[in-house]
């Protein structure tokens, strides 16, 4: 696919969004189970995953994730229905995440878990590939660990779950050019937490599995 074709589909994709989004909002007013409904069956499995990514756990995400459809139903009289619905959304569930986080403490983080197919489109086509391909999810999982919460959610949203500069930026209500750099510092920082673990706390040596990240 061409740049200009790649910008076309991205935009498809955020004006449908949106029209979906303006959907549920005018659904939410008219009657709060149904629109409630709609919500959960369009967002849940995206809330889920995000908050796994940022918290660490399934058992956590599962109850941020729950948290947060319970803390949009009890507070969407306050939304300003003048402005996009999945930013405030999003705010919900990001304080939800950090909040999960500082509760459970830095101490006791736990490695990030997620599918494998969240990493690559391809089985592996031998035992050896995928042998070399579950070394590099440990040493990815136990990276993502140790990044602060800004750069893990960042990472989330572009690498796991295909935001672009746009969706980020409208997300996490910061200027475009911010989303690139926060985002490349924080991929900068994880290839080198990558290559501390691989190389067992050297600091030395490389991995190819924090290379793709970068390049994506």
């Amino acid at each position: 696919m061409t740049e200009p074709e790649a910008s076309y589909t991205t935009q498809n994709k955020e004006s449908a969004n949106e029209d979906l989004d303006r959907r549920i909002v005018r659904i939410l007013m008219e009657n709060r189970e149904s629109g409630m409904d709609l919500l959960a069956k369009t967002y849940y499995n995206k809330v889920y995953g995000i908050a796994v990514g940022i918290v660490g756990n399934r058992d956590d995400a599962m109850d941020v994730t729950q948290e947060t459809f319970i803390r949009v139903q009890k507070s969407f009289e306050t939304f300003d229905t003048t402005r996009e619905f999945f930013p405030w959304f999003y705010t919900i569930l990001s304080n939800l995440c950090r909040t999960s986080l500082t509760r459970r403490g830095r101490a006791a983080n736990r490695e990030v878990e997620f599918d494998d197919l969240q990493l690559s489109a391809k089985t592996a086509s031998n035992p050896e590939t995928e042998m070399l391909m579950k070394e590099q999810l440990t040493q990815l999982r136990k990276a993502l660990s140790e990044l602060s919460f800004d750069d893990r959610e960042i990472i989330t949203l572009k690498t796991f779950h295909d935001f672009s500069y746009d969706e980020i930026a409208k997300t996490l209500k910061i200027p475009r050019g911010t989303v690139m750099s926060r985002l490349y510092y924080a991929r900068k920082r994880l290839a080198e937490n990558m290559n501390i673990t691989a190389s067992g706390g050297s600091g030395s040596g490389s991995n190819s599995g924090s290379n793709k990240l970068e390049a994506k």
